[in-house]
C-alpha cells in the first residue's frame, strides 16, 4: 500500500508563484502535474536505510530574503567562500532560492556561455531549458521526491558552454539557507563537444533554524570530447533533511566527468550520484568524502553505468564516523550488455572513531558483459595503532596524531577539489566536525 505524502502547498499556490515568476506555460503545466504525481508516488527506497519517518513534508515555502544589490552586501560566511573580491567575476549566490549576487565575465557571454539562475535560464532560454531539464539523467516519475522537486523548484542554477569553448576561469555557486524554508535546487549543466567547464558549488546553513527540507538535483550533460569537472561543498545545519541527487548523462565520445564531493551535513542525509557512460569512450570519476557525527542517519549510493564500448568508470568513496552517526556507503559498478572493453573500479573506506558509530561499504558489481574489467575493494575500521604510536613516538600528541591521520585518510578527494578557497573551507569542515 503507497503511503500518500502531503506538501505544504496548494495548486493554487504554486500556480500563483510561477505566475510571479512569469514562467512559460511547459514549466508552470510541468509543475502542477508533478504536484499531483507527487503525493501519490512512494518514497525512494535507499539500500539498508529506513526514510519513512524522516520530515520531508514540513518546510515554508517563502523565501523572506531580498536581493542585495553589491558583493560586500553578502553575508560574511558567503564572502570567505569566494575568498577574494577578485574571483566575484563568475559567481552566482543565492539565499532561500532568491538571487542575491550574479557576475559573469563579459568575454564568456560573447561566446555564448550562459551562466545565470534558474528562474532566469526558465524565462530567457525556455526552449535550451526544456531540451534536458529532468529528461535523461533524472525523471519527475522516479518516486515522490523528484516529483516534489519538479513541481517546487525554487532556486538554482543554469550553465551553457557552446561547442569548442573553453572556460578557464571555475564558475561558482553558493547557495545558503536560512530557517524553515524548503530550499528545492535545481542545477543545470550542459557542455557541448569539445567544451570545458569546472563548476563548484557550496550549500551552507545561516544560522539555527526549524526543521526544514533541501530536496537538491543536479543534471550535467556532457558532449563529444567535452570534459566537466564538478566540485561540491555541503554542509547544511542538523535541522535539515536533506535529499541530494546529483547525475551525469555523459553522452559525447571520448567525453570526460569528474565529480569531487564533500559530504558534510549534519542532518539525515539520502545522497545518490549516479554517472551515465554511453559515448565510446567516456570516462567518469566520482570522488566523495563525508563525516558523520551525532546521531544523524545517512546514505550514501555511488552509481556508474556504463553503455558506451570502451567507457572507464573510477569511484572513490572515504568516510569517517563518530560519536553514534550511522552511514551506508554503497558503491556501484554496472557494465551493460555490448559495454565491451569496459573498466569499472571501486574503493570504499570509512573509519570509525567511536564504539557507536556505524559504518557500512558495500562495493557492488553488476556485470551483464563478457570482455570488460572490473574490481573493487571495501574496509571499515578503526585508526591504525601502529600509525598512532608511530607518530606519538616523534612526539606529537594523542589529538594531534589522530588529526593527521584523518586529514591523510581524507586528502584523496580533498586534494581533488578544483578551487583552492573551497578545498580550505573543507578542510575547516571538517576540523569542526572531527574535534
Amino acid at each position: 500500500m503507497t503511503t500518500e505524502l502531503t506538501f505544504p502547498v496548494t495548486e493554487q499556490q504554486l500556480q500563483s508563484f510561477s505566475e510571479n515568476r512569469e514562467e512559460p506555460q511547459w514549466f508552470k503545466d510541468q509543475r502542477l502535474a508533478a504536484l499531483d504525481k507527487a503525493g501519490k508516488l512512494e518514497l525512494p527506497k535507499p539500500d539498508k536505510t529506513k526514510i519513512t519517518k524522516w520530515n520531508f513534508t514540513s518546510f515554508s515555502y517563502d523565501a523572506a530574503t531580498e536581493a542585495t544589490s553589491s558583493y560586500s552586501g553578502l553575508s560574511d560566511a558567503v564572502r570567505t567562500l569566494v575568498g577574494e573580491e577578485a574571483k566575484i567575476d563568475n559567481l552566482l549566490t543565492q539565499k532561500n532560492g532568491v538571487t542575491q549576487f550574479s557576475s559573469v565575465q563579459d568575454e564568456l557571454a560573447a561566446k555564448g556561455v550562459i551562466f545565470t539562475d534558474m528562474a532566469t535560464a526558465v524565462s530567457e532560454h525556455g526552449e535550451l531549458v526544456q531540451k534536458y531539464f529532468m529528461q535523461d539523467a533524472v525523471s519527475v516519475n522516479e518516486h515522490s521526491l523528484t516529483a516534489v522537486h519538479a513541481a517546487l523548484v525554487n532556486g538554482g542554477t543554469f550553465i551553457y558552454v557552446p561547442e569548442g569553448v573553453e572556460v578557464e576561469a571555475p564558475l561558482q555557486a553558493i547557495f545558503a539557507h536560512e530557517g524553515s524554508f524548503g530550499l528545492f535546487n535545481h542545477v543545470l549543466i550542459v557542455a557541448e563537444a569539445n567544451s570545458r567547464l569546472t563548476y563548484i558549488e557550496n550549500y551552507l546553513s545561516e544560522g539555527s533554524g526549524d526543521a526544514a527540507v533541501a530536496n537538491i538535483i543536479s543534471e550535467v550533460y556532457v558532449g563529444d570530447g567535452a570534459v566537466v569537472r564538478y566540485g561540491a561543498v555541503d554542509n547544511l545545519t542538523d535541522s535539515v533533511t536533506t535529499y541530494v541527487n546529483r547525475r551525469g548523462y555523459v553522452s559525447g565520445v571520448d567525453a570526460q566527468l569528474y565529480w569531487a564531493l564533500g559530504q558534510m551535513n549534519d542532518g539525515n542525509t539520502v545522497s545518490e550520484n549516479t554517472t551515465y557512460l554511453h559515448g565510446q569512450g567516456s570516462y567518469g570519476d566520482t570522488k566523495t568524502v563525508s563525516i558523520g557525527r551525532g546521531k544523524q542517519i545517512q546514505n550514501f549510493t555511488t552509481n556508474v553505468i556504463h553503455f558506451g564500448k570502451d567507457t572507464d568508470g573510477q569511484i572513490l568513496k572515504h568516510g569517517v564516523m563518530k560519536e553514534a552517526a550511522t552511514s551506508i556507503f554503497n558503491g556501484i559498478s554496472k557494465i551493460e550488455h555490448g559495454a565491451t572493453k569496459a573498466n569499472g573500479e571501486q574503493t570504499e573506506r570509512v573509519l570509525m572513531l567511536s564504539e557507536k558509530a556505524r559504518g557500512d561499504a558495500n562495493p557492488i558489481l553488476l556485470i551483464d558483459e563478457d570482455d570488460v574489467t572490473a574490481g573493487h575493494a571495501a574496509s571499515v575500521g578503526k585508526i591504525d595503532p601502529l600509525q598512532m604510536f608511530y607518530l606519538m613516538s616523534r612526539g606529537l600528541s594523542r589529538t594531534e596524531a589522530e588529526r593527521l591521520i584523518i586529514h591523510g585518510f581524507l586528502e584523496p578527494v580533498v586534494g581533488a577539489l578544483p578551487i583552492d578557497s573551497v578545498k580550505e573551507q573543507l578542510f575547516d569542515v571538517i576540523e569542526r566536525k572531527v574535534y
